[in-house]
């Protein structure tokens, strides 16, 4: 185990930029493109966990060790190949382990059954034969680092507030259902979702222009502009942030592209429909009798 995220399996071998990881989908997508033609498939993004994690009211943490390893695990087997929902619950029953907070495998399998009951048997041999598949093709790499301690160890420099704090720890719960784990460093999260939290809102529309602007005009020593604040507690705190990241020399442009990536997210979320999401995977999951 690597104490040092930069050390790490994760930082080694589980961090691609974006054509390293279009390739390698694309890759995979091309040795069963019967498969992928015969399947459309969800936006990935809609393959959520949270409701299994909040029923067997699990750590955050372990929730987010789970929603990595789906994603490791579909860079190496093609979705359509398998029951996405039991790789759903297999993950989270692993993460759980790996992050001591150990669920009951006969648990996981009836909360499963619960909220998944046309994709999920009660025979748990089948989560354990899942378990294993899924360790072998993540080639036993399961420590994961998250932003949650790069965030609490920012909180007090930035004089950030519990509602931005909040704020900044749901904005990081999010990025887990898009490619950003894969692609940027922690540090790279967690200042995005700092400056998210303590300068925007995730409804608000043009965010990468301003991040973009406000970043720039602190670089260039400029007084940037927060006359949209409510009070001059946040204005200090937004000039504190911006001072903080013109002398951090963070990736502005790995930021400004995180930034895009959770606005595309909740633009995503507004076009979920859990009834097409659930029938679309049924469609093979059925068909190649993946639910057995």
């Amino acid at each position: 185990m690597a104490a040092n995220y930069w050390d790490s399996t994760q930082h080694k071998y589980w961090q691609f930029d974006r054509k390293a990881l279009m390739n390698t989908r694309q890759a995979l997508e091309k040795e069963e493109s019967a498969l992928v033609q015969q399947y459309p498939l969800p936006d990935r993004r809609h393959l959520k966990l949270i409701k299994l994690g909040r029923r067997l009211q699990t750590r955050q943490q372990a929730i987010a060790t789970a929603q990595i390893y789906i994603r490791r695990f579909y860079l190496r087997v093609e979705i359509r190949k398998t029951n996405p929902y039991l790789v759903i619950s297999t993950a989270l029953y692993l993460a759980c382990k790996m992050e001591e907070c150990p669920q009951y495998i006969r648990v996981i399998v009836s909360e499963a059954r619960n909220i998944w009951p046309e994709f999920i048997v009660t025979d748990v041999s089948k989560l354990g034969e899942c378990e294993f598949f899924l360790i072998s093709e993540m080639d036993c790499q399961l420590i994961v680092h998250h932003p949650y301690r790069t965030l609490g160890q920012l909180q007090n420099t930035l004089n950030m507030g519990q509602e931005d704090v909040t704020l900044a720890w749901n904005i990081i719960n999010d990025h887990y259902l898009t490619d950003l784990p894969l692609l940027y460093p922690l540090h790279i999260i967690a200042a995005m979702a700092i400056f998210f939290a303590m300068t925007l809102k995730p409804s608000q529309g043009g965010l990468q222009t301003a991040l973009a602007t406000a970043i720039l005009s602190a670089k260039e020593k400029e007084s940037p502009s927060t006359e949209n604040s409510d009070n001059n507690l946040q204005k200090k705190k937004v000039k504190h942030l911006l001072e903080w990241l013109a002398k951090s020399e963070i990736d502005i442009a790995a930021m400004i592209d995180s930034t895009q990536e959770i606005i595309s997210l909740y633009e995503v979320w507004e076009q979920y429909n859990d009834k097409t999401c659930k029938e679309q995977i049924a469609r093979f999951v059925k068909a190649r009798n993946l639910d057995k």
